[in-house]
């Protein structure tokens, strides 16, 4: 890997100085069988699974009342509860045998879970999203509240933040990405022409920017899906630089080719119904020497079970993919199918992080910098 990646790996654990990683994994354990142990209790007290026969999961969907969009996404969990040997399924599909959690276990569960957030650098925020997303599974289920309110309970970001912001991996990951940023800057022979996909609440941007503020710019473009979030970095950032534009990655990305010296996708292009066309779109935007920059989920951990598929929900039910997720409810792409969509979109990885050898891999989230 280059000497970028060394740079890039330095900056991001001189963010999270002091913190011990060493128990990522158990906690990041200790996370997903909560919320594991929550969606058994929950189908076990409220849908015919109870029975112990074995049932379809449409039939587990009917008994949750389940809104048309989410009905996907009974299956989904029960696919990650038989991973997790907490339910089965047999020959033709149906699930049977679901663990019942009894009232001590999920105690116990609750308890690790307040030692687990505190282990990864989780504010209080983000636990009580958890525990608040659990409670509300009948309501999201039906369609009767959004997962926006769970993000933004009283139309306040500091869930939000905790989310994509305040938290280990997160530090870690913006730093090393501001450092990728900064040699770009230290490279460019014109000011700095940038395109930020799927922005949201600039959990990413607000740390370009510290590298950007005493750089040559030509602009900055902030996109989203919502005018809600445009709206919001307007009232939170004030470069000068800055433009802020609706954007659809479904739908085909600024027709400017060779123009962009970076494109930036935090947490959002797995949102693509086609990885790869989108990679291409973006490769073909870049200026030679340009790069495009991942923060990416490369598994999904069941401790997002409750809020994330709700999110990802269409009119017609699961998102729509087309690419090595068609036919599945896969949300992402394993780190080695994003590495090679890059290369094949000819772009040449030069960040891959966290190393392998990094307990920081447990939480599942990279970061990778590509160069056209």
């Amino acid at each position: 890997m280059s000497p970028l990646n060394d740079r890039a790996d330095r900056a991001g654990h001189a963010a999270i100085a002091g913190t011990d990683t060493g128990g990522a994994a158990e906690a990041v354990h200790d996370l997903d069988r909560l919320i594991l142990l929550g969606i058994a209790a929950d189908l076990h007290r409220r849908t015919r699974l109870r029975d112990g026969a074995a049932h379809e999961a449409d039939a587990v969907a009917d008994d949750l009342g389940s809104a048309r969009r989410h009905r996907w996404i009974a299956g989904h969990w029960l696919a990650a509860l038989c991973e997790a040997g907490l339910a089965s399924r047999d020959a033709a599909g149906r699930f049977h045998s679901l663990h019942s959690p009894r009232r001590a276990e999920l105690a116990a569960a609750r308890t690790r879970m307040e030692a687990a957030r505190l282990a990864l650098g989780y504010p209080a925020e983000l636990a009580e999203l958890m525990l608040r997303s659990l409670r509300l599974l009948p309501a999201l289920l039906r369609d009767e509240i959004g997962v926006q309110a769970l993000l933004y309970p009283d139309g306040e970001p500091v869930t939000a933040e905790a989310v994509y912001r305040d938290n280990l991996i997160s530090r870690y990951l913006n730093a090393a990405a501001a450092e990728a940023l900064t040699d770009l800057a230290e490279r460019a022979t014109r000011p700095l022409r940038i395109l930020e996909l799927g922005a949201g609440i600039g959990a990413t941007t607000a740390d370009l920017l510290q590298v950007l503020a005493a750089r040559p710019v030509e602009f900055y473009l902030f996109t989203d899906l919502s005018p809600f979030f445009l709206d919001t970095a307007r009232r939170r950032f004030d470069a000068g630089f800055l433009r802020y534009a609706l954007l659809d990655i479904a739908r085909d990305l600024p027709r400017q080719p060779g123009e962009l010296d970076l494109v930036v996708a935090a947490t959002m292009a797995h949102n693509a119904p086609h990885v790869g066309r989108l990679l291409d779109q973006i490769a073909a935007l870049l200026a030679p020497g340009g790069r495009v920059l991942l923060i990416e989920t490369v598994r999904e951990h069941p401790q997002s079970l409750t809020s994330m598929p709700f999110a990802l929900s269409t009119e017609d039910g699961p998102p729509e993919r087309h690419d090595g997720r068609a036919g599945s409810t896969r949300t992402y792409l394993r780190r080695e199918e994003w590495l090679g969509a890059l290369e094949g979109s000819g772009l040449r990885v030069e960040v891959d992080l966290p190393r392998p050898e990094d307990p920081l891999t447990a939480l599942s989230q990279r970061l990778v910098v590509a160069t056209r």
